[in-house]
């Protein structure tokens, strides 16, 4: 565990961000200060370095840290058990992964880490990572008293792996095996059961049919349709996309009462 180090120039604009750096690697720990020296707007300040997790806590206990870069893989403690420790804090810190392994990207963000930067780290990436924190400082202050945090869903498509606004989900559609997640510009396929989404969604989805659940605020009409495989019946029509998804008569009563009653919010 050490102590500071010297300040990179003075920025006319806002002021550094106060970064703790989490490696049980020297070497690596003294390239990203480095890195960070050469960061601007947003620039950064480095209060602080430790070896190992245990030293981390310790130091985000005695004092204020913008950002922790923190290591995946360490002795003892690996930094995903600190990301959880970190989270456990009444105002923790944003976290960074910082890692050479790629393949640890998913669960990075279900951890809710703001970024994940793999080894060597690139300026460019640094310096990307330290604005999404500055974007998401000012979003807290902005909303303060807001007790409404947004959620978001994390995706691996192919070979990239993405935070989704819940709020940008139109419905979620159970097919064999998988989980198609559609929006209004595009559909995603998810590994899952349907089941858990309601559960953990309850307050946003609803179910309306066995395969299918729509975001309450994305319910526009109800209209009669024919599917080949359920018959006559009634048909769900959303906002921003042209599916309609049929619902099933257990259901209707659910969908009808949410239209009525204008349940259609985020």
């Amino acid at each position: 565990m050490s102590g500071g180090l010297p300040d990179p120039p003075p920025d006319p604009g806002q002021p550094p961000l106060r970064v703790l750096v989490v490696d049980d690697e020297a070497l690596a720990r003294a390239r990203l200060v480095t890195l960070l020296g050469q960061c601007s707007a947003p620039a950064a300040r480095v209060l602080a370095q430790a070896s190992n997790a245990t030293d981390a806590l310790a130091l985000v206990q005695q004092q204020t840290f913008d950002l922790a870069l923190v290591d995946v893989q360490m002795p003892a403690i690996d930094g995903r058990a600190l990301a959880r420790s970190l989270a456990a804090l009444p105002h923790p810190p944003a976290l960074v992964f910082v890692t050479a392994h790629a393949g640890y990207a998913v669960e990075a963000f279900e951890l809710d880490a703001l970024d994940y930067l793999t080894k060597p780290v690139r300026q460019e990436r640094l310096q990307a990572a330290l604005q999404k924190v500055e974007r998401k400082a000012h979003n807290l202050q902005g909303s303060e008293g807001d007790s409404m945090v947004e959620e978001v869903l994390v995706i691996q498509d192919r070979h990239r792996t993405e935070r989704l606004p819940l709020a940008a989900i139109v419905y979620f559609k159970a097919e064999l095996k998988y989980i198609t997640v559609r929006t209004a510009l595009r559909s995603y396929v998810i590994d899952g059961a349907l089941n858990e989404l309601e559960e953990k969604y309850a307050t946003r989805f609803l179910r309306i049919h066995r395969n299918a659940l729509i975001a309450r605020r994305a319910a526009r009409a109800l209209e009669r349709h024919y599917d080949p495989e359920e018959g006559d019946g009634w048909a769900l029509r959303l906002d921003g996309i042209d599916d309609v998804l049929f619902v099933s008569r257990r259901q209707l009563a659910a969908v009808r009462d949410l239209l009525a009653r204008g349940l259609a919010t985020g």
